[in-house]
């Protein structure tokens, strides 16, 4: 946990329920320490190599009326980039033109991720101020964070400036494998199969023959 996450996510009402089931004292003397630390949380080596792994991730807005809007984006590996150590972004490719977590983000900006790593059991939560960046506003950076080998329209880039983070307990996360996960796991089998059926047709051959 970072210093500045307890002074995010514990509000009173938090705290309300913390103390009802005898939790807060531990997590009272975190959200003190980070209110008396200066700044903001800066990402460690850990974050960004875990970060620069995954492929996607699930992002919380909140809307004018107060209804928040989770939504799930998805890329090429690493296509989630850190820009330095207080700055995420990533490019934002066209999808069902609703636009809800632009538009949200753009009244908005405090934002909320999810980063999932299912084959390891670990997730990340970042808290963070969404910035909605246009390539007429910044050609440059939302050419950076653009994969010209991923076939996906570009529309704009999203950069959050992170406030808080941290590592979410590991418990009740299935285990789910992308297929290239699954690859380096399955060539060997396909591998052994294929030589069992060489084996079994030359076998085959050669009964026949001694008919």
């Amino acid at each position: 946990m970072s210093k500045h996450y307890g002074t995010i996510a514990f509000t009173d009402a938090v705290r309300d329920v913390q103390r009802a089931h005898g939790s807060n004292a531990f997590y009272e003397r975190k959200r003190v320490q980070g209110a008396a630390a200066p700044g903001t949380d800066p990402l460690t080596d850990v974050e960004k190599a875990y970060l620069a792994e995954r492929d996607s991730f699930y992002l919380a807005t909140v809307s004018e009326t107060g209804w928040p809007y989770v939504q799930f984006r998805g890329g090429p590996t690493g296509f989630l980039r850190v820009l330095d150590d207080h700055t995420i972004g990533w490019a934002d490719f066209r999808g069902n033109l609703q636009y809800i977590s632009t538009g949200n983000a753009s009244g908005e900006s405090r934002v909320a991720l999810i980063v999932m790593d299912y084959p390891h059991h670990r997730r990340l939560k970042i808290y963070g101020h969404a910035r909605i960046v246009t390539a007429e506003q910044d050609p440059t950076l939302v050419a950076r964070l653009a994969d010209p080998a991923y076939d996906a329209v570009v529309e704009r880039a999203v950069v959050v400036d992170v406030e808080a983070f941290d590592w979410n307990c590991p418990q009740h996360i299935t285990a789910r494998f992308t297929v290239a996960e699954l690859e380096a796991h399955l060539a060997p089998l396909r591998e052994q199969l294929a030589g069992l059926q060489a084996e079994n047709a030359e076998l085959r051959s050669m009964l026949h023959s001694d008919d």
